[in-house]
C-alpha cells in the first residue's frame, strides 16, 4: 500500500477502534494483509507471515466487518467520485 492509500484508510480504522482495547501492532499491514486475501482469492490459512498471523489478520477483519468499516469506506470513495 502506497502511503497516500494509508493516508486515505487510516482514519477510518482510527474511527471504529475500541476505545479501551489494545493498541494495535500494525493497522498497516493489517489491512496489506486483507487486501492481500481480497486480491488474490486465497484462503486466510495461506496469508504470508509478513502480514502478521493469519488468524489476527481475520479476526480485525471481522471486527472491522461487524463496525461497518467496508461500508464507510465504500460511502466515502463514492463521494469522491461525485
Amino acid at each position: 500500500m502506497t502511503d497516500k492509500e494509508w493516508k486515505f484508510y487510516e482514519p477510518f480504522l482510527w474511527q471504529v477502534r475500541a476505545p479501551h482495547g489494545r493498541k494495535p501492532v500494525s493497522y498497516r499491514r493489517t489491512l496489506d494483509g486483507i487486501f492481500w486475501v481480497k486480491r488474490t482469492g486465497e484462503s486466510w490459512r495461506n496469508l504470508p507471515e509478513k502480514y502478521g498471523k493469519w488468524m489476527a489478520v481475520y479476526q480485525q477483519y471481522r471486527r472491522w466487518t461487524t463496525a461497518g468499516l467496508w461500508e464507510k469506506i465504500e460511502s466515502s470513495l463514492e463521494m469522491e467520485k461525485r
